[in-house]
């Protein structure tokens, strides 16, 4: 790990002097490679600079106790030296952190997909109360919101929302959200007092941009159709609806949000780069990692790895086991801690399956 962290503020130390060059400079294609690159590398290199900087105070605190003659100064020296040795610890740990692999996609902005599951209209209303959820939590995290297509109910609920999330890091913050929430709860419609169960799915797939997913017209059926409202009644004269399906994934886009169907096609497309992106991506992934084992799950949209129970004013997350009793809060958007959690776990489960 050293020799690598070593080859790391190397190459830190050449493009810091590279970006300085006149004649780099003058060439702004290659400066900007070597600026991002340079960028990309800053923090390890710091962080390991702070690290050997640890290390020589350490070994200096420890060699001159060992020459100390006065007792109070030698206790003084040791001390020093062992508050160095606890520094050192934390600092190696955030180093592995630093260079575990990242994900390419993390930084991305995303589209957040949440459909009712089983359980009919109280399915339904779950959905919604997801959505609400998802937005007040992206406001906290200064994330815009775009709604791309709601297929609403006529009692409030969603059958299916779609929303791109825009913002640097939005991929990473939602990416552990994918999967089927459940909600245990006595519904509104319910006359009995009986507790349900019902569910959503969640998908969060990271934004592709045209440059990484080539659409060709020939893999490709647009259909152009009456938006339609809650209940089925048209609320559009005027075709603006759109429908595309990609034949070589089976993968199918409606949008009918938009008044426009120039818009509704662009968005409609931005959510089909981003599945087929998720598509391929997902494929090689599950290729990549068939037998590595991961706490907080695989992201499937089968895989139930969450439990909402208003009763008890819980909230289970199954991957992780742990369990908060602030539901109100929660589905208000105060899911923060729940999604620090995760991003922990996952990084320890991949610091505890590495070797130095």
């Amino acid at each position: 790990m050293i020799k690598k962290l070593t080859e790391i503020a190397e190459r830190y130390a050449f493009l810091t002097e590279k970006i300085s060059d006149p004649e780099v400079i003058s060439d702004m294609s290659a400066w900007q490679k070597y600026s991002k690159e340079q960028a990309d590398l800053r923090e390890t290199a710091e962080a390991f600079a702070e690290y050997q900087t640890t290390e020589r105070e350490m070994n200096d605190a420890f060699a001159l106790a060992e020459e100390e003659t006065d007792p109070e100064l030698k206790k003084m020296l040791l001390d020093e030296g062992y508050d160095c040795k606890e520094r050192l610890a934390q600092q190696l740990k955030n180093l592995k952190v630093l260079l575990l692999p990242k994900d390419k996609n993390d930084e991305r902005s995303c589209i957040l997909e949440v459909r009712a599951g089983t359980g009919g209209e109280e399915a339904a209303l779950f959905a919604a109360e997801l959505c609400r959820m998802y937005a007040a939590f992206c406001a906290s995290k200064k994330l815009r919101v775009e709604e791309i297509e709601v297929n609403a109910t006529e009692l409030g609920g969603v059958k299916e929302a779609i929303y791109n999330i825009k913002g640097a890091g939005a991929y990473k913050t939602l990416k552990y959200e994918s999967g089927v929430h459940r909600v245990q709860r006595v519904p509104a419609t319910e006359t009995q007092g009986r507790i349900h169960t019902s569910a959503a799915t969640v998908a969060v797939l990271p934004e592709a941009e045209e440059v990484e997913v080539e659409i060709a017209e020939k893999d490709i059926r647009i259909d152009i159709f009456h938006s339609g409202g809650a209940g089925g009644q048209n609320v559009n004269k005027v075709a603006s609806a759109v429908r595309i399906t990609h034949f070589p994934t089976g993968i199918v886009v409606t949008c009918q949000d938009e008044r426009s169907q120039l818009k509704n096609k662009e968005r409609a497309f931005k959510v089909l780069r981003s599945r087929i992106y998720d598509f391929y991506n997902g494929k090689n992934s599950k290729e990549r990692e068939e037998n590595r084992r991961s706490m907080v799950g695989s992201g499937d949209r089968s895989e139930r790895i969450r439990t909402y129970n208003f009763p008890q004013s819980r909230v289970t997350d199954h991957r992780i086991g742990l369990s908060q009793y602030n539901l109100d809060a929660f589905m208000a958007g105060d899911i923060g801690s729940m999604v620090d959690a995760l991003q922990i776990a996952d990084r320890e489960l991949q610091l505890s399956s590495q070797t130095e």
